[in-house]
């Protein structure tokens, strides 16, 4: 059976002086997975591979049939790269150009990620997190209940119906034509999440207060306003993970930004126009 279908060549060809410039012993910690002529492959080298073809990999491919799939990659990557180096073609300028690449650009991620992870320690993100929190200017925010029918004369009925004592929520599911909100809950929300109409009415209510028919582009609302508040700034837990990725970027990018400082860089040609730095985040 081989295993050399189109997208794989497409992988070999891309990835064969990349094995030629990294080949490197396998750490004593490493699994074992196969040997090609003597040479092994481990489990290591694999996750290397997973992590370099990542989203390229066929979609329908998952779990252990994912793992073997590029193991089968990389024994067809070391025998195509064993011949190419057998025929002196790391030897061609071309070659060597992206062998020095590929050099680069592994050793710019390997620094970029130890510089991320040095960077995202708990104290750090706490304070990105606090001095956030500090800024943050408290908005206001409304629960509210809606019903939503077609025309006037059907929003007048269901008006009347509430403004005499029937349950909101009661009249809601029994009416409305809204179905994302049960007995026509809306939760919590600010102003500019509704269209101007909507939210215009909902915020001049008063708490417990029902509007009187309000027509928007979906059609007739007769809003309740069930409370009020400041709407709450999230937990460090609930945004720690965008936190960290923010804090390792800000990492990353001061390295990038303090190496172009302390280098001379000379172009060619001046840019068409002012450019972030290829890495900064944006």
């Amino acid at each position: 059976m081989s295993f050399l279908d189109p997208q794989r060549l497409r992988y070999i060809a891309s990835g064969a002086i990349l094995a030629l410039a990294l080949a490197a012993a396998c750490p004593a910690s490493a699994k074992v997975l196969a040997t090609v002529d003597g040479m092994e492959i481990t489990d290591d080298d694999v996750q290397v591979a997973l992590e370099d073809l990542g989203p390229t990999l066929p979609q329908q491919i998952e779990g252990p049939q994912r793992e073997a799939y590029v193991l089968d990659y990389l024994i067809d990557l070391r025998l195509v790269a064993r011949k190419a180096a057998a025929e002196k073609m790391g030897e061609s300028p071309d070659a060597a150009r992206r062998l020095a690449y590929y050099r680069d650009k592994v050793m710019m991620e390997t620094l970029l990620g130890k510089v991320a992870k040095d960077g995202a320690t708990d104290a750090a993100m706490k304070q990105v997190y606090d001095d956030a929190a500090a800024k943050q200017t408290s908005e206001e925010e409304i629960s509210a209940r809606h019903i939503l029918v077609p025309t006037e004369d059907e929003a007048k009925a269901a008006f009347k119906r509430v403004k005499g004592g029937e349950n909101f929520a009661k009249v809601a599911d029994e009416v409305s034509k809204d179905p994302g909100s049960k007995g026509g809950d809306l939760g919590w929300f600010t102003k500019d999440r509704m269209v101007p109409e909507f939210g215009d009415a909902a915020y001049k209510l008063k708490k417990g207060e029902i509007s009187d028919p309000v027509k928007s582009q979906f059609g007739w609302h007769v809003i309740k306003l069930e409370d009020r508040r400041r709407k709450p700034f999230p937990s460090f837990e609930e945004v720690k993970t965008q936190v960290a990725q923010y804090v390792a970027q800000k990492s990353q990018s001061e390295l990038i930004m303090k190496l172009r400082e302390g280098a001379k860089i000379d172009r060619a040609e001046a840019p068409a126009a002012p450019i972030l730095p290829p890495l900064a985040p944006r």
